[in-house]
């Protein structure tokens, strides 16, 4: 079910983090078996588990938002997710599991464990080039933020991502860090480079816990199976101190 489960002590309580696979779930084949997208058709599937990992994190539920491969951040207060699409959010109560999810795309988790200001971020292609790791951590430091550590999910590598040479200069050109070629030659993106060089830019702790996802079949990749892809999650929740 975890890929992936840190704990941090802080002043403010305990922070975990935590990034899902595709074991441990109900979902059926193809989106065997812990899928946390769910399509119209398969919600109930996509609920159960979901639910099945709040239950794992010790929350009574995962606060979700619809990405809009934006750079949008969200405030929330609560376990409700956000009203408006966003790609990013933001939260400093206890208990309000964070949860973003992915198939490709870099999956960013953030916290200050002593502030207890926490975030998740959807990073893909369109979010890496707006801006958005940067967006948010803005956000987090107007809350209080101040030593903010990041944890990098899994991703396509850049390696695996192969693009059109015109994409690549377009989005290198913003963040040069995401130039990367192939492991067979032609253009592609490293967007895990691109983010992480984002995080260290805004003075943020950097832990890649990644693998590429088309590379690992314990993983989700929209680009190895399109549509039969399902999603898995990088999450982040504040608990009391004990």
């Amino acid at each position: 079910m975890f890929s992936t489960r840190v704990t941090r002590p802080g002043r403010a309580g305990v922070v975990e983090v935590a990034f899902t696979d595709r074991h441990g779930g109900v979902s059926r084949p193809p989106f065997d078996s812990l899928d946390l997208g769910g399509a119209a058709d398969r919600c109930d599937e996509a609920k159960a588990n979901a639910d099945r990992v709040a239950r794992g994190l010790g929350v009574g539920r995962l606060t979700v938002m619809h990405q809009a491969s934006g750079c949008g951040v969200a405030v929330v207060d609560s376990a409700a997710p956000p009203q408006a699409p966003c790609d990013a959010m933001v939260t400093a109560t206890y208990d309000v599991a964070l949860c973003v999810r992915v198939a490709d795309c870099v999956p960013v988790v953030l916290a200050d464990v002593n502030s207890g200001v926490l975030g998740v971020v959807h990073a893909g292609r369109r979010g890496v080039t707006a801006g958005v790791v940067g967006a948010t951590i803005d956000t987090m430091r107007a809350r209080g933020g101040e030593e903010i550590e990041a944890w990098v999910g899994s991703h396509v590598c850049g390696g695996c991502y192969e693009v059109p040479a015109k994409m690549r200069a377009e989005v290198s050109a913003a963040v040069p860090a995401a130039y990367s070629c192939t492991t067979w030659g032609t253009p592609a993106l490293d967007l895990g480079a691109a983010v992480t060089r984002q995080l260290e830019e805004s003075r943020c702790r950097v832990s890649d816990v990644s693998g590429c996802t088309l590379e690992s079949p314990d993983l989700f990749s929209y680009r190895r199976d399109g549509a039969r892809s399902g999603r898995f999650a990088g999450i982040v929740v504040l608990k009391p101190p004990t």
